[in-house]
């Protein structure tokens, strides 16, 4: 029998709490494995005698692999328990992020990373789901803010953590560190996690249903404009950041692995601003947050192009905002126009968004190693005025549907 409305968890509920933490934990783990190794980049080039770009090969197959894991995980997910899965994926990622930092090879290490992409996407896709399915209307976007300033944390941790440890012990021991950090946070989200109450198991789902179900969520009104979204501000923010770190290394900012690391602290504003998202779009509407969020990266990415490193610096803080208002208010607006099939409709906004990792993030490279950093800005704010043109669109057709 199913649950009643009422038995959704609501904020300020002991439910809620345990909720939103436990997702904070699942989003804090999937980040700080998948990209602690974005700002030992510079040293696997100089170790392993790769390019910039190929240097990147470590972070973007495991967000390659990662976004086709995430379709089949959102299928999955259909018919199998949603938080033994979240933890399965969690558990096996921090053990195979361990196995990358002890291998001795270039390939080898770069065969764990893609493993364990492909293990983490039992996380992304069902996380987003369960909160739809399991959390209160009313306090949606707050809680999915909160998952979401768990990705920010994670993502801050695992750089900011590596990036000191690397300096005094090397980039091996960094790794491992993180790896380990990331099995205690899975097994903190396994006793904090209540089972769920509103999922309904599909047990001989067939795969033309799942067809179906994609199919449905690419010809909808809106749901296409979000994933194209996540697409380009993943992409934008992760070519942003995977090369920062080569130009801050250089004249005239020289800066050590541990300086350019305490940057990343910039994750700070984006798990505020994950959270104050979520609760203002619930209040006054997802159009106007999201072309909040993709202005202030636009604004971040024009900093950046400063020779004085305080610009720079904020540069990288306003991009971190805008890009984590933007993620946090996409995904919420998934969650609510999933319908049933909600974790049909998480896993495609997420394979466009680690897609988006993937190859654009990868492709600021080329515009890096050919023509520098006002190159790679370029591309980035190229990025940002087609999601700018995306999230316009969104709020024209959300306008014209309640009028």
């Amino acid at each position: 029998m199913s649950a009643s409305p009422s038995d959704h968890a609501r904020p300020g509920t002991p439910a809620y709490r345990r909720i939103t933490f436990a997702l904070f934990l699942a989003g804090f783990t999937t980040f700080s494995l998948l990209y602690s190794v974005q700002p030992l980049l510079p040293l696997f080039a100089a170790e392993f005698h790769v390019g910039a770009a190929a240097s990147a090969l470590s972070l973007s197959l495991a967000t390659g692999a990662l976004a086709f894991a995430i379709l089949c995980a959102g299928a999955l997910s259909e018919s199998m328990d949603r938080r033994r899965l979240m933890f399965g994926s969690m558990l096996m990622a921090a053990l195979l992020n361990l196995i990358a930092s002890v291998v001795p090879s270039w390939h080898a290490m770069l065969i764990a990373r893609a493993v364990e992409g492909l293990v983490l996407g039992g996380v992304p896709a069902v996380a987003m789901a369960y909160l739809a399915e399991e959390i209160d209307a009313g306090g949606l976007g707050r809680a999915m803010g909160q998952y979401v300033g768990g990705t920010a944390f994670g993502g801050m941790m695992g750089r900011v953590g590596v990036s000191l440890l690397s300096d005094h012990f090397g980039w091996r021991p960094a790794l491992f560190v993180v790896s380990v950090i990331g099995l205690a946070a899975a097994i903190g989200f396994w006793f904090l996690l209540p089972p769920s109450k509103h999922f309904v198991r599909r047990s001989g789902v067939k795969l033309s249903e799942h067809v179906a179900a994609w199919r449905g969520h690419l010809t909808h009104r809106s749901l296409p404009l979000l994933f194209a979204m996540g697409f380009l501000m993943m992409g934008m923010f992760v070519a942003v950041y995977n090369y920062a770190g080569f130009r801050l290394m250089r004249p005239p900012f020289s800066l050590s692995q541990s300086a350019i690391g305490l940057i990343f602290c910039a994750y700070l504003f984006g798990i505020a601003a994950s959270t104050a998202a979520g609760t203002l779009s619930d209040r006054f509407g997802r159009a106007p947050a999201l072309l909040t969020g993709i202005a202030l990266a636009i604004t971040g990415v024009l900093l950046s192009l400063s020779t004085w490193l305080p610009a720079v610096i904020l540069g990288i803080v306003l991009l971190t905002i805008g890009f984590f208002v933007a993620h946090s208010v996409s995904s919420a607006w998934v969650g609510a126009l999933g319908g049933r099939s909600k974790g049909h409709a998480a896993s495609l906004y997420l394979l466009a968004y680690y897609i988006g990792s993937s190859t654009l993030g990868a492709m600021g490279g080329w515009f890096w190693d050919h023509s520098g950093w006002g190159a790679l800005a370029g591309y980035a704010l190229a990025l940002l005025a087609v999601a700018a043109a995306a999230a316009w669109t969104l709020r024209a057709r959300t306008t014209s549907a309640s009028a």
